[in-house]
């Protein structure tokens, strides 16, 4: 639910906008984002491990990909431990969706 709403706010809220532009991302980044969230909230619903799998991985890319582009500007340590946080809990979801999947 979470990532179906991130994705409706990449592609909605004007502040997301402004925010990609302080990375110094091209606009169609974002969207570009915005879909493939979207996406991965559709792959994580589909009961196929291998595509399960590949919705974690880009997930993952994006939100170290989130804290490397927040160093490189200098902002705040909250904007950094933000994506960390998120990944953290996209680990442990995975680490839990990996065991259900095994234990079958």
């Amino acid at each position: 639910m979470a990532l179906a709403f991130s994705c409706f706010m990449y592609l909605t809220v004007p502040e997301i906008k402004q925010g990609f532009e302080h990375l110094g991302f091209p606009d169609y980044f974002r969207v570009e984002l915005g879909i493939a969230k979207g996406l991965a909230a559709i792959a994580l619903w589909i009961p196929k491990p291998f595509i399960k799998q590949i919705a974690y991985i880009g997930l993952g890319i994006n939100l170290i990909s989130a804290v490397i582009a927040h160093i490189s500007v200098g902002d705040a340590i909250g904007d950094i431990l933000s994506p960390v946080f998120l990944l953290l809990l996209v680990l442990t979801s995975f680490y839990f969706n990996y065991k259900l999947e095994t234990s079958k």
